[in-house]
């Protein structure tokens, strides 16, 4: 389970980092509905939700649920059967969409009001600030690029903190 936490972070970081960031041929859709929509709808100054149509705008389309569990989740399954055992490859799937579950519920919880009861949990409020951050438009494309815990911005030196 810790390394499949690790690689579904890594996973998390390159892709937030590359493709939803810069434009990559074949992934042009994630890049211009991540940087061209949310990264415009959202900013430093307004990261919070006016309505529940601003839903889609923070939520994965459920189409991106397939992407990721056929293109993450079904090769490491098909590894894991055959190299480890059937119990290892369904424990990695399993915590793998927890992962994405988690994800979605963390980003969902940024883009809240700070002052609602989601807003004040106690880690969202931290987490959220490394969230605000990355979506400042002189920052969002250097520091910042996990979404749910900054093990992959802490690895390779992209995690920014208010300077006071």
């Amino acid at each position: 389970m810790p390394v499949v936490f690790i690689y579904a972070n890594l996973v998390e970081y390159l892709g937030h980092r590359g493709p939803m960031h810069h434009p990559v041929r074949g992934l042009r859709l994630v890049y211009h509905r991540h940087t061209k929509q949310h990264h415009r709808f959202f900013t430093d100054r307004n990261m919070t939700f006016d309505s529940s149509r601003d839903f889609k705008a923070v939520l994965f389309p459920p189409v991106m649920i397939l992407f990721f569990l056929g293109g993450f989740g079904l090769p490491m399954w098909v590894i894991l059967y055959y190299f480890a055992t059937a119990n290892v490859a369904w424990l990695a799937v399993a915590t793998g969409v927890a992962y994405y579950l988690n994800y979605e519920w963390l980003h969902f919880a940024y883009h809240c009001d700070p002052n609602s009861r989601i807003g004040r949990i106690p880690g969202v409020q931290l987490l959220r600030r490394l969230h605000l951050h990355h979506h400042d438009p002189r920052l969002m494309t250097r520091f910042n690029f996990n979404i749910t815990y900054p093990v992959g911005d802490l690895f390779f030196r992209t995690l920014y903190r208010d300077p006071a």
